[in-house]
């Protein structure tokens, strides 16, 4: 068994003991310490009072369902989400995203594949957290690489860690135009089944968070047909 000392928990929220306790069993494996929760309030405490490296959170939940629970805790934190849902849907998946999750796995799922999604999560996050760089500085916006921070004309903004490397990516290039493609591969670079409308969630949520006017940005700008480009300190 893989060593699990100096290693946060991994927060497992889903109300089917057979599931939980199978996904326990493989992150236990990998070294992973867990800890488990049944409903949504419940699972809304412990990753408060935790604060745990990732939370698998499962969308339908007695108490609170997935989406409210990933909504309240997108409020004041930005741990990582990797969200279960029964369903293949697209649009629950873009709900999913919209809301703040940063990955999200069908039912029925492999246990294997899981456990890699959480690695890949952790691996980004991680690399983001611990990449040495200075901070980015764009008229009003402010990231700092080092400390994980964003600001907005001074005024702290959080954002989910595929925000956090999607604004990074524009802000390293600033008027440069990255193809959706160069931006999953940028957010996503472990592979994975990821659809290409995941770039326009974020870039949404981005939008909302720092934009203005986010109908009308100023900043995040569309290059139709092509993909998004950081605008040139003129606006323009």
């Amino acid at each position: 068994m893989a060593e699990t000392r100096n290693r946060r928990p991994i927060l497992i929220v889903e109300d089917d003991r057979n599931i939980a306790a199978l996904v326990e069993q493989y992150l236990i494996r990998e070294g992973f310490p867990v800890r488990r929760a049944a409903d949504g309030p419940a699972g809304l405490a412990l990753a408060r009072r935790e604060r745990p490296a990732l939370v698998i959170l499962d969308v339908m939940l007695p108490g609170k369902d997935g989406w409210e629970v990933c909504r309240e805790l997108r409020r004041d934190s930005d741990i990582p989400i990797l969200m279960l849902t029964a369903r293949a849907d697209e649009m629950d998946r873009v709900v999913g995203l919209s809301i703040g999750a940063d990955d999200y796995v069908v039912k029925p799922f492999s246990p294997r594949e899981l456990v890699e999604r959480v690695k890949a999560i952790l691996r980004r996050t991680e690399k983001s957290a611990t990449t040495q760089s200075k901070a980015c500085v764009h008229g009003p916006i402010r990231l700092d690489p080092d400390r994980h921070s964003v600001a907005m004309n001074g005024e702290a903004v959080a954002l989910t860690p595929s925000e956090f490397k999607l604004l990074h990516t524009l802000m390293s290039a600033p008027g440069k135009v990255f193809t959706r493609n160069e931006l999953l591969d940028r957010l996503y670079s472990d592979g994975g089944d990821v659809i290409d409308r995941v770039i326009d969630v974020h870039m949404g949520k981005l939008r909302q968070k720092l934009e203005p006017n986010p109908s009308k940005p100023r900043y995040l700008l569309t290059v139709h047909g092509v993909g998004y480009r950081l605008a040139d300190l003129d606006g323009a």
